[in-house]
């Protein structure tokens, strides 16, 4: 475990670049066996265990321990060949290839370990506060601590159900790939399992939602390559995504 300082703050910190409603829960996450997936492919199919309260249904009405006002600062210009590097810095990690009913990624490592930016790009959204309960609305208190960073090539890297989040890190401050953003925890709908949920997404500025940020495609295929030292870039399949669905105001229905 690295240790880490860190800041106990009330509230929530206010959102320069895009809204945080505090999204994206994992269900009942179980451990892989092994060091992680061989898989080097875009999965179709989710196989990871489903919680029903994370997988649709109409959008929660309560008010997210977050800035609710829609952003009104332009996403700047996506840059190319930025370096990305794999968001748990931990000897011991694993994870699933696919997850429950949408894309996204639980990377299973102990708590306290570090989470870092995946690349350079600016802290879009912070949650510090645990509002999560399982007799509340479910959906957008899902992710328990947790905070996005909105990479300089265009995609917003979102990881939840964290321990702690580092007191230096707040809505509109820069970061590096590597910059630890906080710990790995089991905050928000964890299950009491450590892990990090971790979602790639377009920003979607001014028409976000816990549904979007949770994750909308597949992150394995670009972790093994970071994972590995590589540097396979997702901002062309998010656009495609972003194009093809723009900012969907509700959950998928199923």
């Amino acid at each position: 475990m690295v240790p880490l300082t860190m800041g106990r703050r009330r509230g929530y910190a206010v959102l320069l670049l895009v809204p945080l409603l505090a999204a994206g829960g994992c269900g009942t996450p179980e451990p892989p066996v092994g060091a992680g997936p061989t898989v080097t492919t875009s999965p179709t199919a989710a196989t990871s265990p489903t919680d029903a309260a994370t997988t649709g249904g109409p959008a929660a009405t309560a008010t997210p321990d977050v800035a609710d006002q829609p952003a009104t600062t332009a996403a700047p210009t996506p840059r190319k060949g930025l370096p990305h590097v794999f968001p748990v810095r931990a000897r011991k990690v694993a994870y699933h290839p696919t997850h429950s009913a949408y894309p996204g990624t639980d990377i299973f490592a102990d708590c306290g370990e570090p989470v870092v930016a995946v690349t350079d790009g600016t802290v879009g959204e912070v949650s510090r506060r645990d509002r999560y309960k399982k007799s509340g609305p479910q959906g957008p208190y899902n992710g328990g601590l947790s905070v996005s960073v909105l990479g300089d090539d265009g995609v917003r890297y979102y990881g939840s159900h964290l321990t702690e989040i580092a007191e230096d890190i707040d809505a509109g401050v820069r970061v590096r790939a590597g910059q630890r953003l906080g710990t790995v925890g089991r905050t928000g709908n964890a299950n009491n399992v450590c892990h990090l949920h971790f979602g790639i997404s377009p920003p979607c500025l001014g028409e976000d939602g816990w549904w979007i940020r949770r994750g909308v495609v597949w992150p394995a295929p670009y972790l093994d390559s970071w994972r590995k030292g590589g540097n396979r870039e997702p901002a062309a399949e998010v656009a495609a995504w972003h194009r093809k669905h723009g900012c969907p105001t509700k959950p998928p229905a199923r």
